[in-house]
């Protein structure tokens, strides 16, 4: 990640390289076996011609949260394969708006060898008042992904 990132981030291998989790300025702020919690602030630019969250940014976000989930943050030495999304299911439940933190939090729902099943929630708060475990926000989107493990190129 880059040095404008967040120093609350958590490091995971699969951002190293990854400029769109970074553009977005993404906080990974929990990982665990399955699960992710990743947070940001909506800026003007991640707004559409409504003066609301595009829907295509709350995607990103929640994917990138999947992805987070899907890949082990501590591979093993010479892993040669890695997690993607197969598909994914989206919806759209309410608006979010500029300023506000964002946070996707997801965890794996189930495992059958290579396939898995994860959900992913998005919550929109006030920046003042940030993501709890007690108090999530605003839930904007609910995101199903399935992922696929594939060998790495």
């Amino acid at each position: 990640m880059s040095e404008a990132a967040p120093a609350h981030t958590l490091a995971h291998p699969i951002l190293t390289d990854d400029y769109a989790t970074e553009w977005m300025g993404l906080s990974v702020l929990e990982l665990g076996d399955g699960t992710a919690t990743v947070s940001t602030t909506l800026r003007r630019e991640m707004l559409n011609g409504f003066g609301i969250a595009h829907g295509g940014m709350l995607f990103a976000i929640a994917d990138s949260a999947f992805a987070l989930a899907c890949n082990p943050h501590t591979p093993e030495e010479g892993h040669s394969t890695i997690t993607v999304a197969a598909g994914v299911d989206v919806n759209f439940l309410a608006p979010a708006h500029e300023g506000e933190l964002i946070t996707a939090v997801a965890a794996r729902r189930a495992h059958a060898g290579r396939s898995g099943l994860y959900d992913i929630q998005v919550f929109a708060s006030p920046a003042d008042t940030p993501h709890t475990a007690e108090a999530p926000g605003r839930l904007v989107v609910e995101f199903r992904g399935r992922s696929r493990t594939i060998p790495q190129r």
